[in-house]
């Protein structure tokens, strides 16, 4: 055996072992915070379903390897005039690891900014080519709200924005704090800070790989494939074999949906306005009006791949779910993960967001509500139900009585997509019809606090809004931002209104 190999040998030894240790802790943490209430409503769901059990959960597993970051030495880099661990850049040299494909940085106290510049490289699996520098966005401006049972669980840490780079089996990256030598292809941060400002303790270099397609189906099912079976009525024989047993959580989560769609379903399928209104009177009508009965606001459903459509390993997040009492609002968001994906990578990206969200940053779920490709498909986020209150981690400080909406990708300098645009539309327009929401309007929110206004203050905002209306954030990006006005006069004339 010839030195390198024994060099790479032990490099990926010591980030398989740093990995182990960081997913073991992970799963020790992840207690519930709630009663698992909607797991025994699943399984009472499937006893009065007679003897035919949900389609089987796809079992793509992914992983996380959590690599702790070190200043830089003179050895490999000049610490130039800074004198402490704090001040002094961090991060680590080349090296080889297992495949993943999405690189975020992470940090002990998530009260604590990240006041400097993320930087990582990766080779490519496919030609072994290394990437130039990429910046990570330092934001830490998505999450629970302060003092709620989500932000105070004790697991939450800080974090960067997430980015997709493509299958890579070895990376190398730099932290930098504000005020330090500014390098080719950084991400400067949105606020202004201290000339001199120390990097947060605990900082972790975190790569996921979101599963591979070929162990289990990454396919997002085909534009207008409907459900298997109509609804209300039984699933099919059940699929038998190993690995096709079905989770406590998998079975919720479903199951949160059942007023929607079969159990198993991996779309919810797109429907007239005429039948939307229907499904409204169904779902909602001892809180409707009289007008309303009479003439729902409300834009025709829209197709929207479900959790088991794209994918999502329900034994990761926290069981239970949490609600809110109303959709008031929708918050519009990118995901800052980069624009580089391909709309049949986007189950995957989504799976690797849901995964860096809880293992790596600390979250009972993913924290959007929704997300939407740059080809306009509808994905159904954070567990719970697609037509109900979820309680999301999108908005620090307005995640009651709103939902979040994420599309991927960054969107500062980059146009948004136009079949994105009509997706947010799409989806407003219907889920906050059922709520009586018109997307042109104004409504008032309850600050939690931690954002742009005092707890407890009473916020008049847009209906639809951009996250950046609500806490000191580049976030949608400006060229998205600039298009709410149009995704509002859209939205409302899905909805009839003129």
């Amino acid at each position: 055996m010839t030195m390198s190999n024994i060099r790479s040998m032990r490099g990926f030894l010591a980030s398989s072992i740093a990995s182990s240790i960081g997913v073991a802790c992970a799963a020790a943490l992840a207690l519930p915070l709630t009663l698992p209430v909607p797991v025994a409503t699943a399984r009472a769901a499937l006893a009065g379903a007679g003897s035919a059990p949900a389609p089987a959960r796809p079992d793509i597993r992914g992983s996380t390897q959590s690599l702790p970051l070190a200043p830089l030495t003179p050895l490999t880099r000049a610490l130039g005039s800074t004198a402490s661990t704090g001040l002094a850049e961090q991060g680590l040299t080349r090296r080889d690891v297992r495949r993943f494909s999405m690189v975020g940085v992470i940090w002990d106290n998530p009260d604590t900014e990240l006041h400097g510049h993320v930087q990582v490289r990766t080779r490519a699996t496919g030609n072994g080519a290394w990437s130039g520098w990429r910046g990570l966005e330092t934001h830490n401006d998505d999450g629970a709200d302060p003092g709620s049972a989500e932000r105070t669980s004790g697991r939450v840490r800080g974090s960067t924005a997430p980015l997709w780079v493509g299958d890579s089996d070895a990376v190398e990256v730099r932290v930098q704090p504000e005020g330090g030598r500014r390098t080719e292809g950084h991400t400067p941060s949105t606020r202004a800070v201290p000339a001199a400002s120390a990097l947060p303790s605990g900082l972790r270099l975190e790569l996921v790989d979101p599963g591979d397609p070929d162990d289990g189906g990454d396919e997002v099912p085909m534009r207008g494939t409907a459900p298997l079976v109509p609804h209300g009525s039984q699933a099919g024989p059940p699929v038998t074999g190993p690995g096709n047993s079905e989770s406590a959580e998998a079975l919720a989560s479903s199951t949160a949906n059942a007023d929607l769609v079969p159990l198993g379903a991996t779309v919810i399928p797109a429907l007239s306005r005429s039948a939307t209104e229907r499904e409204m009177r169904t779902l909602r009508g001892h809180e409707l009006t009289a007008g309303q009965r009479k003439k729902p606001r409300i834009g025709p459903r829209p197709r929207i791949v479900t959790r088991r459509g794209w994918g999502a390993d329900e034994d990761l997040r926290e069981r239970g779910f949490a609600y809110t009492k109303k959709v008031k609002a929708a918050f519009v968001h990118h995901t800052s993960s980069g624009n580089t994906y391909r709309c049949s990578q986007a189950a995957s990206v989504i799976r690797a967001i849901y995964r860096y969200h809880v293992v790596s940053m600390g979250w009972r779920d993913i924290g959007y509500n929704f997300l939407v490709d740059k080809c306009g498909t509808i994905y159904e986020g954070r567990a719970g139900g697609a037509a109900k209150a979820v309680r999301g981690a999108h908005t620090l400080g307005f995640n009651n009585n709103s939902m979040g909406i994420a599309v991927i990708g960054n969107f500062s300098k980059n146009k948004p997509p136009a079949a994105a645009l009509k997706a947010i539309a799409r989806l407003t327009a219907w889920k906050l019809g059922l709520y009586g929401a018109n997307p042109r309007g104004k409504t008032y929110l309850k600050s939690s606090g931690g954002n742009l206004y005092r707890k407890g203050k009473n916020v008049r905002m847009n209906v639809i809004s951009g996250h950046r209306d609500g806490y000191p954030t580049a976030c949608p990006g400006w060229q998205l931002y600039r298009k709410l006005g149009t995704v509002r006069s859209t939205a409302a004339r899905y909805q009839g209104r003129r």
